[in-house]
């Protein structure tokens, strides 16, 4: 290069050199920019327990149960008090918590069978929906019970629509609870270990012929039903309905929690280098109780005392995976139960025999089925290593309201449409939770709001005689001060009228004055 070009080239350097440096900086700027200003992207992981009581862990005062890993969740998070499933049985908290919908408005949204269709509709928006647009690989691993296809499933093939269209990537499931049919696996659709010379049969109505059943076969069995549970018999244990072939598709009960454990674990590892949202959804304490051979008689209880226990372990080694993958500190994990708890639900397992001092139910009163505090009001904590201060919060929240507030965690502007945006609760930033909450149990409906509980007028049995559960039915209005009375022994709708007819006409503002048509349940 010549004298004159050299010349002419550091020339142009010189004039050009702030340009690119200008460029260079504001580049810089922009991407510090979209840096900060892009939402937090963690794992998100829901574990979601079945039939747990607030006074089954001792995190929130069991004394007869250790329960340390379920406790690591609740003591070194947000561990809430007015935390509340939507619902007092297990097919409509799900709805909620995956729609951010009260079930009450789904007149479907009821105790499915084993052959229900699926009760989310593909069109409508759900949380792994929401996640999914935001980059979030999504799955379920464990118990559905929100229906699978469009009625008349035929088993031996791909079953669809299933979790994998309403917005799980990937799903390991059992379709309804265990002591339903059918007993099998199904995974993305596909029913697991199926041999396509034993098809799989199922049927709520009748029974398929020279097939036995727990009420005409006892000699067969090794666990003794109690009420309702005495159709087919798989594995000893009598189920709900009827079922016959898929003798290779059939779990095994007492590995259940390993299974799913499993498949957690496995979820976990093969997407960690991506956001991802999992739903854990674990059996227990739900019947029939079947611990592992490893956890009988781990804790004096019997088997419901023995599959918490176990539950807890399965708790402890995925936490225990997520640390060992090195994303514990990049995961925000949601614990919590569908509904609350019950004793005696359909099989003699010693469960009220050998109860001892536990209170399942803890300080409050009725259970499972029940609009009574016991029924909705259950464990609810909320986990993020190193990014929530151990607190213990007293913010009013429901499992309704993670579809709004996760929406704010990631930047998605979907809200569900009863579900309020509580993250700086969730997050233990802030003590507000919601001001007012519906809750519904079997069709039936209930009211919270601020330390008021209002239940209306409801017909027919007070207490279900079969799990002495006492479901909070009565011909007059009743109306509580949870903070003075959180086991509502004391009826305050004579003596406070204003306060009544204040709660009643909110309610009657969200809900409506018709409660519609209870669901009637088979515990005679």
């Amino acid at each position: 290069m010549n004298k004159t070009k050299l010349t002419t080239f550091f020339s142009r350097l010189y004039y050009a050199l702030p340009v690119f440096l200008l460029m260079a900086c504001d580049s810089n700027k922009q991407s510090k920019q979209v840096e900060e200003s892009s939402p937090d992207h963690p794992n998100i992981v829901v574990i979601y327990m079945d039939d747990l009581g607030y006074g089954d862990m001792s995190a929130y005062g069991a004394t007869e149960i250790s329960t340390p890993n379920m406790d690591k969740l609740a003591n070194e998070g947000v561990r809430f008090t007015n935390g509340y499933a939507s619902s007092a049985t297990c097919t409509p908290s799900r709805y909620a918590l995956l729609t951010g919908m009260y079930p009450w408005r789904n007149k479907d949204a009821k105790i499915l069978p084993g052959t229900a269709p699926l009760l989310i509709d593909t069109a409508q928006m759900t949380l792994p929906k929401m996640l999914k647009q935001h980059g979030y690989y999504t799955g379920i691993v464990g118990k559905w019970h929100l229906g699978l296809g469009n009625g008349n499933v035929d088993w031996n093939q791909k079953i669809s629509p299933s979790p994998n269209e309403v917005g799980f990537d990937y799903s390991h499931i059992l379709a309804a609870t265990q002591d339903r049919v059918p007993t099998v696996y199904i995974e993305n659709g596909h029913v697991v270990n199926l041999d396509p010379s034993d098809p799989v049969e199922v049927d709520y109505q009748k029974n398929f012929e020279g097939e036995p059943t727990g009420k005409d076969n006892p000699e067969m069995l090794t666990m003794k039903w109690h009420h309702g549970h005495h159709n087919s018999i798989v594995n000893g244990i009598p189920r709900i309905g009827f079922m016959k072939g898929g003798e290779a598709a059939r779990w095994s009960d007492v590995d259940m929690a390993d299974h799913f454990l499993g498949k957690a674990k496995a979820f976990v590892k093969g997407h960690k280098e991506e956001p991802f949202f999992l739903y854990y959804a674990l059996q227990q304490p739900h019947v029939p109780r079947t611990p592992n051979p490893r956890f009988v008689g781990a804790t004096g209880m019997g088997p419901r005392g023995d599959v918490i226990a176990e539950a807890d372990w399965c708790i402890g080694e995925f936490l225990k995976t997520l640390e060992e993958e090195g994303i514990l500190e990049n995961t925000l994990i949601v614990f919590s139960s569908d509904n609350g708890p019950v004793l005696n639900d359909g099989y003699y397992d010693d469960a009220v025999e050998k109860l001892g001092n536990h209170k399942p139910a803890g300080p409050l009163r009725g259970g499972k089925y029940s609009l009574f505090e016991a029924g909705t009001r259950v464990p609810f904590a909320v986990y993020w290593k190193g990014k929530i201060v151990p607190q213990v919060s007293d913010a009013l929240v429901c499992q309704v309201d993670l579809m709004s507030s996760l929406a704010d965690l990631v930047g998605s502007d979907k809200q569900g449409p009863d579900s309020e945006a509580l993250l700086d609760a969730f997050m233990g930033k802030s003590q507000q939770g919601r001001n007012e909450l519906i809750i519904e149990a079997t069709g039936r409906t209930a009211f919270r709001k601020g330390d008021w509980a209002m239940i209306p007028p409801n017909g027919g049995q007070a207490v279900i005689k079969s799990v002495n559960i006492e479901i909070g039915n009565d011909d007059e209005y009743q109306l509580y001060n949870l903070k003075e009375d959180i086991g509502q022994q004391q009826n305050l709708a004579q003596s406070k009228p204003e306060k009544l007819q204040e709660m009643v006409a909110a309610y009657e503002k969200v809900r409506g004055s018709d409660q519609g048509e209870a669901e009637q349940l088979e515990l005679k």
